[in-house]
């Protein structure tokens, strides 16, 4: 049977969980369509998201319809849960991107289908709540073509909009003028076809022009546009029609090699680790070994064995003892799995032709489709006894979500966590009291910068020399790399002249001590390069066993790399750059010259104001910390009528005092203080 991993994708209360709902019914999957208000549906299980009415996490159902098997996942909307939508793209096959056909074409609508674009995931649209009022299609279709994609062919056409029974007539082969738009749009991406549609007077025969749909929609060059009702039923049979029929539904290749990627893990009720995998081919069986790992993230594949398997059917999640190609399995057993992994034969491979500790490995959880987070906040316990339970219960929701990215200070005994929103605090604060027990308060948010190398800088220590202290010779140079390329380690060593665990040694040290830079953050889009090295070959005293006083270790060059790096990055330099949002704000006109001042000390920088009917429509840049006083704000500002959307665009250079973050490793730039923590003593 065809398989189809399918992504229901959507700006906040667009309806995504309302449609899974309404796909279920139609599917035969419910009896009864459950209630987002009432809490009452399939994928919104959490206690939180009953409560609030939002999704939180994603959530996987599956269904059969015309012979396919359709394993659906239905992503949080909130612009806070952005990094749950983040994990589920590596593993769609298609996706639908919901629309409020009231609110239309909506901030976070822009970010997910610029992103769908950029990884050629084919989609469909769905144009939502056409029974409520104020729905509009013209207006919501000329958005998706100009703030969207224009490569849209609407498949039907919307009746009694904002009214209970508002449906939608598909388009068929009989409307000449759907016929002509369409091998009009295909023909922009079709030679052949845009050759007959020129040449001949004649109209191309319907199947051609329908395959030719299929054939764009599964290479993401064109997105059909359907309109209905989650809430009515209205248009989803013909959406269920283009899924099974546009998407890229495959036959999976079940007896091959084992592959699969991890995208979600939760604990049990018994506090076990389960692992979401979409199975890329082969079977996995209960009790058996596998594999598993992160390319590129350091050591050897690790070793589980699966003790059972839940396999998504008709709904829920239920007993196997196998999951083969094609579909999501629920793996147990595999105690050190984590987000990003890569399970299977496939790691075996991976490690023998390209070892951990090459420059050219590639780590898939490091792919960023979406920013970062931009906000850090200090989590702090009511009671000063539940510190050591607020650390475990962190670091199991870090499992859940690793760009919560728990940072710890001993030495003022903090945890901090990383944001998205002020949404995405709160549900961090009842979680913590709901599912631990673990009460707490947060320090003010504050805003992540980041820095990058601002010259070039090199530092040598040489083994045997004052002042190093170490059995180790390192020679690093550090320069500026490209925007948007990370951090990138390279060789000028040849090639075995260093043992690979201690070339893997330096090359981990150096990522992980670039997560502080000279102003205490992450340093970013810079390249490392390691110009010398030495080491002392093991050795021992006559009839003695090795002696790691005479003989280089891994910790060695662990040690030694921090200090030669930072001294090569102070003398490069950095700059700190802080996030910036693109905004859009849509206000009535006459609150338009009370607004500028306001935007202006919030250090806005907005362009050329245009107007739409009554009302100015402003674009422009804000710093990402100011966004939320802004949004505090709005409502006075504009007597409640104004809009406004924000999503993070890039860094942008801080200019005047340069904002630092206090460090919370060893401080490897006061060399006296390193010493003493790290071997207890100063050389020299």
């Amino acid at each position: 049977m065809r398989t189809l991993n399918l992504g229901i994708l959507a700006h906040v209360d667009a309806g995504k969980t309302s449609l899974t709902e309404r796909l279920l019914h139609a599917a035969g999957v419910i009896d009864e369509i459950g209630s987002v208000d009432d809490g009452s549906t399939q994928t919104d299980s959490l206690t939180l998201e009953r409560q609030r009415g939002i999704t939180i996490k994603s959530a996987v159902v599956s269904f059969v319809v015309d012979g396919v098997t359709v394993n659906l996942i239905d992503t949080p909307g909130h612009p806070d849960f952005i990094a749950e939508v983040e994990r589920v793209l590596n593993v769609l096959d298609g996706a639908v991107l919901v629309i409020s056909a009231v609110e239309g074409v909506q901030a976070q609508t822009r970010v997910l289908m610029r992103t769908l674009r950029r990884l050629r995931i084919p989609t469909l649209i769905f144009v939502n709540k056409i029974d409520r009022r104020g729905a509009h299609d013209e207006r919501v279709l000329r958005a998706v073509s100009e703030r969207l994609s224009p490569a849209i062919v609407p498949m039907g056409a919307a009746y009694g909009l904002g009214a209970r029974g508002a449906g939608f007539t598909p388009f068929g082969e009989a409307d000449d003028t759907f016929t002509a738009g369409l091998a009009e749009v295909l023909a922009d991406h079709d030679d052949a076809l845009m050759a007959a549609y020129l040449d001949d007077g004649t109209p191309l025969p319907y199947r051609r022009l329908r395959d030719g749909l299929a054939a764009q929609t599964g290479r993401a060059l064109v997105h059909p546009v359907y309109f209905g009702s989650a809430i009515t039923g209205a248009g989803v049979d013909a959406l269920i029609t283009g899924i099974t029929e546009l998407l890229p539904a495959s036959e999976r290749d079940t007896e091959g090699a084992v592959s699969g990627t991890v995208f979600k893990i939760e604990r049990g009720t018994a506090g076990e680790k389960i692992a979401y995998v979409r199975m890329v081919s082969g079977t996995v069986r209960t009790r058996d070994k596998l594999l598993f790992g992160r390319h590129g993230a350091g050591g050897a594949a690790a070793e589980g064995k699966v003790t059972a398997i839940s396999v998504f059917d008709q709904g829920a999640a239920v007993s196997r003892s196998s999951v083969e190609a094609g579909r999501i399995g629920l793996l147990r057993g595999l105690g050190d799995i984590r987000i990003g992994d890569t399970i299977g034969d496939a790691m075996a491979a991976v490690d023998a032709a390209d070892p951990p500790g090459s420059s050219t490995a590639q780590d898939p959880s490091g792919q960023r489709h979406f920013a970062p987070p931009t906000l850090e906040t200090v989590v702090v316990p009511r009671s000063p006894a539940d510190k050591g339970a607020l650390h475990e219960a962190l670091a199991q929701l870090v499992e859940q979500d690793p760009l919560i990215n728990l940072r710890q200070d001993a030495i003022r005994q903090e945890i901090s966590v990383s944001l998205y929103g002020e949404v995405q605090k709160e549900v961090i604060q009842a979680t913590l009291a709901n599912d631990f027990g673990v009460h707490v308060t947060f320090r003010e948010t504050t805003t992540i910068c980041v820095e990058r190398p601002a010259g070039s800088g090199e530092a040598l220590e040489i083994m045997g020399k004052d002042p190093n202290p170490f059995l180790a010779t390192i020679g690093l140079r550090v320069e500026p790399a490209p925007h948007g390329s990370g951090v990138e380690f390279r060789r000028e060593i040849e090639l075995g002249s260093l043992p690979l665990a201690f070339l893997k040694a330096i090359e981990e040290t150096v990522k992980q001590t670039l997560l502080q830079g000279i102003h205490g953050w992450q340093v970013i889009d810079c390249a490392v390069t390691l110009t010398r090295s030495g080491y002392a070959p093991r050795q021992s005293h006559a009839h003695a066993v090795f002696d790691k006083s005479m003989s280089s270790t891994g910790g060695d060059f662990r040690s030694l790399t921090p200090l030669v790096l930072m001294a090569a990055l102070k003398q490069a330099g950095t700059m700190v750059y802080e996030p910036m949002h693109r905004f859009r704000l849509e206000l009535p006109a006459d609150v338009y010259g009370s607004a500028l001042p306001v935007l202006a000390r919030l250090r806005a920088v907005p362009r050329t104001p245009s107007t739409h009917g009554s009302s100015y429509l402003l674009e422009g840049e804000i710093p990402a910390a100011q966004v939320h006083e802004l949004e505090q704000r709005l409502p006075t500002l504009t007597r409640g009528e104004g809009v406004l959307e924000s999503a993070f665009d890039h860094y942008q250079q801080v200019t005047g005092p340069l904002p630092s973050r206090p460090r919370t490793d060893h401080d490897p730039l006061n060399r006296k203080e390193y010493l003493l923590r790290v071997v207890r003593r100063v050389a020299g």
